[in-house]
């Protein structure tokens, strides 16, 4: 859910500079929808591999205390994969093509 919430925040940033640039706004910097969707991704990724270390503990076994391993970090990463892709295509697919009507 962390990865989606972090999707959705920043797929509305991405939206709004991908129709500023493509309504030809002098934007600063130019064009930088690749930065732009590289630094989405980067975003997503690390938010969910994060929040899912910080959420997720393992099993407490024996001693009661609850612990974190990478294993919940590589959980939340890989978990988060799809949803990045799942959130660009909305964007570039769905959304903007309803904003900019056609």
């Amino acid at each position: 859910m962390s990865s989606t919430v972090v999707a959705i925040v920043l797929g509305i940033l991405l939206l709004a500079h991908d129709v500023a640039v493509t309504r030809g706004a002098d934007l600063p910097g130019g064009d930088l929808t690749t930065l732009a969707a590289t630094l989405y991704v980067a975003g997503v990724l690390v938010a969910g591999t994060v929040i899912t270390y910080v959420v997720v503990p393992q099993p407490t076994g024996a001693g009661g205390r609850p612990r974190r391993s990478v294993w919940s970090g590589a959980l939340g990463f890989f978990a988060a994969l799809p949803i990045a892709y799942i959130g660009l295509v909305v964007e570039s697919q769905v959304l903007k093509p309803l904003i900019l009507g056609g």
